[in-house]
């Protein structure tokens, strides 16, 4: 057997019927795409999925844009000191009634907790904080000039990294971002999830 047909071969072997199914599951493509994309990504299952969203094919991408009117508010008190309340939303309020979505909700309400988020996501970051870190970055620049925004760009969402909650690693698992979390809840609901608003409070420290 020639060392490619051994290449391809191991490929194959690498990806399971049951990661095949988890694909399919959570990105609602077929089994013969959720297949080629774990082969493509040579069994990584985290990979493929990264690759399908990025190609807009998983059904959290597809659903991205439908209104979300119904939904549920949760809260997190740790230690009697730290606490948060958040409004997460869905498209029907079935989805809103299920334990998962409520766990989903408790789950982001730890993040808020835990992680001390000052925006939902990037597009809510006032202009006037933007513009003012924007052009810190530009004043201090010394890469490529054909290259400038989209360097000061990436520069501007790491710096807001941590305190954009669509943006923080997911404190349960820090291989994805909250944005990531969120996406799988999507493709495993069936519907669009959207976190609308939060509050944080910490015993003794006002805004």
């Amino acid at each position: 057997m020639s060392e490619e047909l051994k290449e391809k071969a191991g490929e194959v072997k690498a990806v399971s019927i049951e990661l095949i199914k988890k694909l399919k599951e959570l990105s609602g493509v077929g089994l013969t795409d959720a297949k080629k994309a774990l082969v493509e990504a040579k069994g990584d299952f985290d990979k493929a999925l990264d690759a399908m969203r990025k190609k807009g094919m998983t059904k959290a991408e597809k659903r991205g844009d439908r209104e979300t009117r119904e939904g549920i508010i949760d809260s997190y008190v740790h230690d009697g000191r730290i606490g948060a309340i958040v409004e997460l939303n869905c498209e029907t309020s079935f989805v809103a009634k299920t334990e998962e979505f409520k766990e989903l909700a408790h789950k982001i309400a730890m993040q808020v907790a835990s992680m001390s988020p000052l925006y939902v996501s990037l597009a809510d970051i006032p202009e006037n904080v933007m513009k003012q870190k924007k052009q810190e970055f530009e004043e201090n620049f010394k890469g490529p000039e054909n290259m400038k925004d989209q360097i000061i760009d990436g520069q501007v969402k790491k710096a807001f990294s941590d305190k954009v909650l669509m943006e923080q690693p997911y404190i349960l698992d820090d291989s994805m971002t909250v944005a990531g979390f969120i996406k799988e809840a999507i493709a495993k609901t069936g519907e669009n999830i959207t976190i609308r608003q939060f509050k944080r409070l910490e015993l003794g420290v006002t805004e």
